[in-house]
């Protein structure tokens, strides 16, 4: 028995004093970890410090797209440093970007960036043609107040970006260099740079103070920066159109088509874009044919007449291209060092050509913005100053999105009478004239974007809409009055469940009660 006591006490001296030394070493190893990661990071910040100080850098600017181009420029005409990297400087060729609302004229204008529309063969447009059902009536933008050339710019979108480059690297401080970002380089939160690729293969790394991430709508950086929830309610499918005319010229035309619109528009003197809308993301195969069968059988028929033979041309032609539709809410995380701009940041359905009205609006703001900072090091004030961003540019930003995401679900058919009441409602509103046209136009444009007077159009629609189902009262058999009564009283659950979503995800306070947040100003600059 006390063989037995003394075995099992060196035992558990044993074991103890092995759980002894693992405890020990274990710790010892985890500070050890502990110190090797805090020499790590604090070599990571020696550099990063020592890179800083030796950069000639205050901005990088990734994208050089229109927002990235315009943005580098802007920057650079008031003397920042600015480094503009972009995956590929050649001439772009896209389907989308190719019209300028008058109130993104405006901030053109305000930018300096005015002449970019010029020797690119650029059109004006001044307002809208509606058709549905074989009707049509023309909708014109609002611009009895403003200078002779202010009016909407149709054109190719690679000349447009491709002039605007040229302009920002006519700047001495504004460096263009072609190369494919692959990370942005953040030390405990805070953006001090990025890494990339250059056309030759070669990896660098680069440090500023503030990085503007602007690549696009296929951005690979977003999720760093925000929370992406993007949408694609449909794609576009593009034709160009040769020597034919519009029947309302300098207009852009908007067919109320089955299933949803049909747009045209001229991007040159002798070139009209088509895009035809196809709701979901499964369209008919272009290889085999089904899309070419499709858009003669069910969109051709659809078109004005007198484009219908120059339509049918371009199709057997055959260069017929797609484009996803995306939609997405700004929602960004305020992140020091960083910011988002552009699709990248915001993108709305296209319907209503108002994504770049939105980026330069925002560029305007931003540049407001940065204008009283000359050093831009303490990342952290700025960035907590720079949050007022992104209720300044709601006003306009918020009021585009919101009509571009409710005038698509509305002008789109369906097999909902209610639906289709509201559609019927819209078109007529408008080819009421005056305040009934002149409103919505000026909201679509950009020149008047205020968010309470789009809602109080939309729901005007929905209210006239009404109108039209019960009156004249005697004249509607009986039978018939509760049905439309019915009908008149969906219209308006339509309106909401249509309008609200967008403003919920767009932020009802920052589109309805921006804050100017002024004592950021106050207490940073």
């Amino acid at each position: 028995m006390e063989y037995q006591y003394i075995i099992g006490g060196i035992l558990a001296f044993i074991l103890g004093f092995v759980l002894w030394h693992r405890s020990t070493g274990m710790k010892k190893t985890k500070e050890s970890r502990e110190n090797i990661r805090d020499e790590v990071v604090k070599s990571s910040e020696q550099v990063l410090c020592q890179s800083e100080n030796a950069t000639n850098t205050d901005i990088i600017i990734v994208g050089a797209g229109v927002a990235g181009s315009a943005l580098a420029y802007t920057l650079g005409k008031d003397g920042r440093r600015v480094h503009v990297i972009e995956r590929d400087l050649t001439l772009p060729d896209r389907i989308v970007g190719e019209l300028l609302q008058p109130g993104g004229y405006l901030k053109l204008i305000e930018l300096g960036l005015e002449d970019c529309v010029e020797e690119i063969d650029a059109q004006q447009v001044f307002g809208y043609a509606l058709y549905k059902n074989g009707k049509s009536t023309k909708l014109s933008y609002p611009l009895q107040n403003f200078d002779q050339d202010v009016a909407g710019r149709s054109f190719h979108n690679g000349r447009f970006i491709q002039r605007m480059r040229e302009k920002a690297a006519s700047l001495p401080n504004v460096r263009l260099e072609e190369g494919t970002v692959t990370s942005l380089l953040e030390v405990e939160g805070t953006v001090k740079g990025v890494q990339y690729k250059t056309k030759i293969g070669q990896e660098l790394t680069t440090y500023a103070p503030l990085t503007i991430v602007c690549d696009g709508c296929f951005s690979n950086l977003r999720r760093s920066l925000c929370n992406p929830k993007v949408d694609i309610p449909s794609c576009f499918v593009a034709l160009i159109l040769e020597n034919c005319e519009l029947p309302y010229p300098n207009h852009g035309h908007v067919i109320l088509a089955d299933p949803s619109p049909i747009l045209f528009y001229r991007i040159s003197s002798s070139e009209i874009r088509c895009l035809v809308d196809i709701p979901g993301q499964k369209l008919p195969s272009i290889s085999n044919g089904e899309m070419a069968n499709y858009l003669k059988t069910v969109v051709a028929p659809q078109t004005p007449q007198e484009l219908r033979d120059a339509f049918d041309f371009a199709i057997n032609k055959g260069n017929i291209r797609t484009m996803p539709n995306r939609s997405m809410p700004a929602a960004p995380y305020p992140t020091p060092g960083a910011l988002l701009l552009g699709d990248a940041f915001n993108m709305r359905h296209p319907l209503t050509g108002g994504g770049m009205t939105v980026a330069l609006s925002d560029i305007v703001v931003l540049r407001n913005l940065l204008r009283p900072f000359h050093d831009l090091s303490n990342v952290y004030s700025l960035c907590k100053y720079l949050e007022s961003f992104y209720t300044l540019r709601k006003p306009v930003a918020s009021t585009i999105n919101t009509l571009a995401g409710a005038l698509y679900k509305v002008f789109s058919a369906s097999t909902d009478p209610a639906r289709n009441e509201m559609r019927e409602a819209c078109f007529d509103y408008l080819t009421l004239g005056g305040v009934f046209s002149n409103g919505p136009i000026a909201l679509l444009s950009g020149l008047n974007p205020r968010p309470l007077k789009l809602v109080l159009h939309f729901f005007a629609v929905a209210i006239y809409g009404i109108s039209r189902l019960i009156v004249p009262f005697p004249s509607i058999p009986r039978m018939w009055i509760g049905a439309r009564m019915w009908i008149g009283a969906r219209m308006i659950s339509v309106a909401l469940r249509i309008i609200f979503p967008i403003i919920k995800a767009e932020g009802v306070r920052q589109m309805f009660f921006p804050t100017m947040l002024t004592h950021y100003r106050s207490q940073v600059v």
